[in-house]
């Protein structure tokens, strides 16, 4: 089993752990990881754009002139695409850009994911997360004193408004819940920062 160092808020170190190695230590899937990626943001995208299209646009429904005789290009219409004030053509469209990926390959990636923060020595266990009260700058020494990178993941077992709004204000510094980590926000930040009881639930959940 992959063993990793325990550390207080203050980067001292208190115990060890074990690490699962099905989860934590496997060969990063990295098709796996760009799949679940990709359907992530595309989930991000809301896809309520829309244009019209040239029997939406009002007016245009006499012939601007004769068909034959002006020496002008023939035309039905002053909303057809090349008009202006015309329908747009192949224009976007209101759709939802969901792309489904299975449930193996979500927890493959989910795994590669965090086994490659560990081989990357880019996670760090800490004891304990709570904090009495909202202070930033506690909140900033704590992710200092374990040596947390510029672009930081918080992970906490459950909701914590406390640690929640202690870190917001700090560039670069994002917590996320056990029940809401997803493969993008762990691959997009440079250290993952999480609680000894939230790897529990992660092995719980992923074993």
């Amino acid at each position: 089993m992959a063993k990793l160092a325990v550390l207080d808020m203050k980067g001292k170190k208190v115990s060890d752990i074990e690490l699962k190695d099905e989860i934590f230590a496997i060969e990063p899937h990295k098709q796996s990881m760009h799949l679940v990626v990709l359907s992530y943001l595309a989930a991000q995208r809301q896809g309520t754009q829309s244009t019209l299209t040239r029997s939406e646009v009002s007016g245009g429904g006499k012939k601007p002139w004769r068909q034959k005789g002006t020496g002008r290009a023939r035309q039905g219409s002053t909303r057809a695409p090349q008009w202006t004030h015309g329908g747009i053509a192949l224009g976007p469209k209101p759709r939802d850009y969901k792309l489904d990926v299975n449930r193996k390959v979500r927890r493959l990636a989910m795994k590669s994911a965090l086994s490659s923060k560990v081989a990357e020595d880019e996670m760090i266990v800490v004891d304990s997360l709570a904090m009495s009260e909202i202070k930033t700058k506690d909140m900033a020494d704590a992710l200092a004193a374990v040596k947390a990178g510029k672009k930081t993941l918080i992970v906490v077992p459950e909701k914590d408004e406390v640690v929640y709004k202690s870190a917001r204000n700090i560039e670069g510094v994002k917590v996320s819940p056990v029940n809401t980590l997803n493969v993008y926000d762990i691959l997009n930040c440079n250290t993952l920062v999480i609680a000894k009881d939230a790897v529990a639930k992660i092995e719980e959940v992923l074993s």
